[in-house]
């Protein structure tokens, strides 16, 4: 009798660390679908942004463009350590040059200059290139 409730033990023993095994390994699967669907919005988020600063520069709202380009910043900021977290520090330090765009173009909206609309043209296809790349991953 001992030896069959020490069977019974051992089996459910073995059991549970199979079952938590494999909740394990799947976790790790969910987590990083996660991350990378919360890259891809700051990373949206950002682009979007970024074209409704260059519209608002078009129709000489430059207090509005400076608005949006500051949520741009944010955004992208987040996008940026993503990637470093998702150990992907190429695509993280061409974030880091849309930042550097999105910042010379806030500069130039503020001295209310139409040419913040082709650097924020820049930042918006940079960022737009990282983006297709997470969708290929």
């Amino acid at each position: 009798m001992n030896k069959l409730i020490v069977g019974v033990g051992v089996a459910l023993l073995v059991a549970f660390g199979i079952g938590w095994g494999v909740g394990v390994s799947g976790k790790s699967g969910i987590r990083r679908a996660l991350e990378t669907a919360e890259l891809r919005d700051s990373l949206l988020e950002g682009r979007g942004a970024v074209l409704d600063a260059r519209i608002d520069i078009y129709s000489v709202n430059f207090g509005d463009a400076s608005r949006h380009l500051e949520a741009a910043r944010t955004a992208v900021r987040a996008a940026a350590v993503r990637l470093t977290d998702l150990d992907r520090p190429d695509d993280a330090k061409r974030l880091d040059m849309a930042l550097a765009k999105i910042d010379d173009a806030q500069r130039m909206a503020g001295k209310l200059n139409q040419d913040a609309n082709a650097l924020a043209g820049d930042a918006a296809r940079t960022i737009n290139e990282v983006l297709g790349g997470t969708a290929k991953r």
